[in-house]
């Protein structure tokens, strides 16, 4: 069923508002991705703020030219069946949960990415930020680097006190 005038500018304006909200916009082809496994990918990207959206490329394309940002990104590689991933927390996590969806998915490619400053991202560049770590990765990894002296420093203190007991002890036995 052809959409209505007013649906196509609600769904204008719903794009344009993801767009200037989403640290990162990812878009992806997903030619020949069955329905359930769609779904799949919707409610694993929804779990890290994700939005998958499937729009008609024409729509996309009026919510870019409304935004001064994105005025001058190149829509020359918005054909085709394409699905865009919003996130507004996070720059990494849309191409990160397309690359996991793409691992049993192969109908899943990657077209591009759009960031929050109007750059066009290649896909090697897509790539390259969907194999970065997450964000808690990233602090668990940080929390491991800061307390690590301290440990080393407690069990150096701890080894210490060790000897002194262990001398101790021997001491007080030989006395015995």
């Amino acid at each position: 069923m052809a959409l209505t005038k007013d649906q196509k500018h609600s769904i204008v304006a719903d794009v344009a508002n993801l767009l200037d909200q989403s640290k990162m916009t990812v878009v992806a082809a997903y030619t020949g991705t069955p329905v359930k496994a769609m779904q799949q990918l919707r409610r694993d990207a929804q779990e890290g703020g994700t939005q998958i959206r499937v729009v008609k490329n024409r729509l996309v394309i009026k919510a870019l030219r409304q935004n001064d940002r994105f005025k001058n990104v190149d829509t020359d590689n918005l054909i085709g069946q394409l699905l865009y991933a919003f996130n507004s927390q996070d720059e990494a996590a849309p191409a990160q949960a397309l690359a996991n969806f793409a691992k049993t998915n192969d109908s899943l490619a990657f077209v591009g990415a759009i960031t929050a400053d109007g750059n066009l991202l290649s896909v090697e560049d897509v790539k390259m930020l969907a194999n970065l770590p997450t964000k808690d990765q990233l602090r668990g990894q940080l929390v491991g680097t800061i307390g690590a002296p301290l440990s080393s420093f407690v069990r150096v203190l701890s080894g210490n006190l060790q000897g002194v007991l262990f001398a101790l002890n021997a001491r007080a036995e030989s006395i015995n």
